[in-house]
């Protein structure tokens, strides 16, 4: 089994069964202790784990890191999906940008675009855009500040009544959790702003490593039934791409090179 396929194998045996032993990991996996134990060191140090004493914990607090933490778990994976991604912007494109440090990879590819009509609730996303010399029309999305995803959000009827006013071609959206029955989730409270921009979008296009996927976050942005299109690395394990297959959701897969 590839690396990053097994430990994305762990994080989810760990979601299901809670703290685990070296001993337990290594019968599951049919692998060595020395194997288990550097795949455990480099989750930890990526802050998806705890270790403990023998074994290890899912770290049940990363779903909800801040942006700038966020940013670099997972990077070579995030950058290979926002590119795909950003092959799907054409010139004179209405577009939706969520917050979420997947889709924040897109921003410096698209630089050698000149007329795009953005929305987005992240700060990071309207300083980066606001840097470049382009015609852009840039949208920042009204609400409260929230620190931890650097974000404008808002859980007030006006919000959404707002993004009844527009109408975009696509929406780029990343999550803190992929389940085939809970739809797309995420840790943060003040998440009617996402719901809103759902709905404003002809095209939900969800980018989402391998790693969210069965997983399941407090509150319920969309069900799947919204999505057109999934980006996502070729660890995706084959039961989750047929399942979404089968319900006509278009799935791309990238190969990931770490480097």
């Amino acid at each position: 089994m590839k690396v990053r396929l097994r430990q994305t194998a762990i994080l989810e045996y760990l979601q299901n069964h809670g703290q685990v032993s070296v001993d337990e990991l290594v019968e599951h996996f049919k692998t060595t202790g020395t194997t288990i134990r550097k795949d455990l060191t480099q989750l930890h140090q990526s802050g998806l784990v705890l270790r403990t004493y023998g074994g290890a914990m899912l770290n049940r607090e990363v779903g909800d890191r801040a942006i700038d933490h966020k940013t670099y778990i997972n990077t070579a994976s995030k950058k290979a999906i926002a590119e795909e991604a950003a092959n799907l912007i054409h010139e004179g494109d209405s577009i939706i940008f969520d917050s979420g440090s997947t889709v924040a990879q897109m921003i410096p590819m698209l630089a050698k675009f000149d007329n795009l009509t953005i929305l987005t609730n992240s700060l990071h996303i309207v300083n980066e855009l606001v840097a470049y010399n382009n015609n852009h029309t840039i949208i920042l999305s009204g609400g409260t500040f929230r620190r931890k995803s650097a974000s404008f959000h808002s859980n007030s009827a006006s919000t959404a009544a707002a993004f009844e006013l527009y109408t975009f071609d696509k929406l780029f959206m990343g999550a803190d959790g992929v389940d085939l029955v809970g739809g797309i989730t995420t840790f943060n409270e003040s998440y009617h702003g996402s719901v809103a921009m759902s709905k404003a979008a002809a095209k939900l296009i969800l980018l989402a490593d391998s790693t969210k996927f069965g997983r399941r976050s407090p509150n319920v942005v969309c069900e799947l039934s919204a999505v057109d299109t999934i980006i996502t690395d070729d660890n995706l394990d084959d039961r989750y791409y047929d399942a979404l297959m089968q319900k006509g959701i278009k799935v791309i897969k990238v190969k990931v090179i770490d480097k």
